[in-house]
């Protein structure tokens, strides 16, 4: 919204507001200078139509009545567009004051501690205080992602976006053109799911893979948003979590304590290898991937072929 706009919107609410009797359009013109300069009464006119209806999208509830002089009259009684009183219990003020956090180093810091203050000063349960850690450790959310930001403000305006991303298997980043539908942190780091127009299919990007700049684009989504997108459980899956399945592997010794902490069982084999039971899901041959010539896959045969295929793409590229 133009910055004119917007002032000429708020001094139509503020005259609307602080009126105790309805305005008429000539008082109002009279009132507000960007109506003054509108020129002829017609461009008047459809210029407070349009202002009128935008305020009412916004949400403030404009009367229009018969004032003394037999014209029509427009007032907006503070009654009708007060909010109703806040009522907040000591779970949902911590978990305001937590939402807040995710803020603290995104341009939204002033915005986010600016409405706890608000809150307090409209009444947070007794000793409840959302700028103080609740227990021995404070939850932090970190967000250092440059993209963050962008596809905040993407996923909020429903706006296609389009961005560079390299899969932990590639050697190169390539291009990504996503409908955003929403961001979540799972174990410290940032997810994005979306529609990925090019494959024609859902997917989660981790922000720290992308690069370059986040780029919004004209244009309304090709696909329905769903009701509930489940990031997490996705990511869960992406990464090993959720099993359902046992892989057999070859390990160097000495090397993948990670894989060796998700083992069922491990057996020494001698010249430097152990064999490991891994339970898996989803996702498993893009991480072994990771250990490169550390790990070699037994069975089951078709994730020792995806494997094979993740290495053939990384040595192409």
């Amino acid at each position: 919204m133009a910055i004119a706009k917007a002032e000429r919107l708020m001094n139509l609410a503020l005259c609307l507001l602080g009126t105790r009797r309805p305005l008429s359009k000539r008082e109002l013109r009279e009132s507000i200078e960007a109506y003054l300069e509108a020129g002829s009464d017609d461009s008047f006119n459809r210029m407070f139509e349009r202002d009128k209806d935008d305020l009412r999208e916004l949400g403030l509830v404009i009367a229009t009545v018969e004032n003394l002089d037999g014209e029509v009259g427009y007032l907006a009684s503070r009654d009708s567009n007060r909010l109703p009183p806040i009522t907040l219990d000591a779970e949902e003020a911590a978990a305001l004051g937590l939402a807040a956090k995710v803020w603290q180093q995104a341009r939204l810091a002033g915005a986010a501690s600016g409405a706890l203050q608000k809150l307090r000063a409209a009444g947070l349960p007794e000793g409840v205080d959302p700028y103080e850690p609740h227990g021995a450790l404070e939850p932090r959310i970190p967000v250092h992602e440059a993209a963050f930001e962008p596809l905040m403000l993407a996923c909020r305006d429903r706006r296609p976006v389009t961005f560079d991303y390299r899969k932990a298997t590639a050697a190169r980043p390539g291009p990504r053109h996503v409908e955003p539908w929403a961001l979540e942190c799972w174990r410290g780091h940032w997810y994005l799911a979306g529609w990925d127009r090019d494959r024609g299919a859902e997917r989660v990007f981790r922000l720290s893979r992308i690069t370059g700049k986040v780029r919004a684009r004209s244009g309304k989504y090709t696909a329905d948003v769903p009701d509930v997108v489940t990031v997490r459980e996705t990511v869960a899956g992406w990464a090993g979590d959720i099993t359902d399945r046992s892989a057999l592997i070859r390990l160097r010794t000495g090397s993948g304590y990670p894989l060796r902490a998700k083992a069922a069982s491990v057996r020494e084999l001698g010249d430097g290898w152990d064999e490991l039971e891994i339970p898996y899901g989803h996702g498993l041959d893009a991480w072994l991937v990771e250990f490169g010539p550390d790990v070699v896959v037994l069975e089951p045969a078709e994730l020792r072929a995806d494997v094979v295929d993740r290495l053939r793409a990384v040595a192409k590229g």
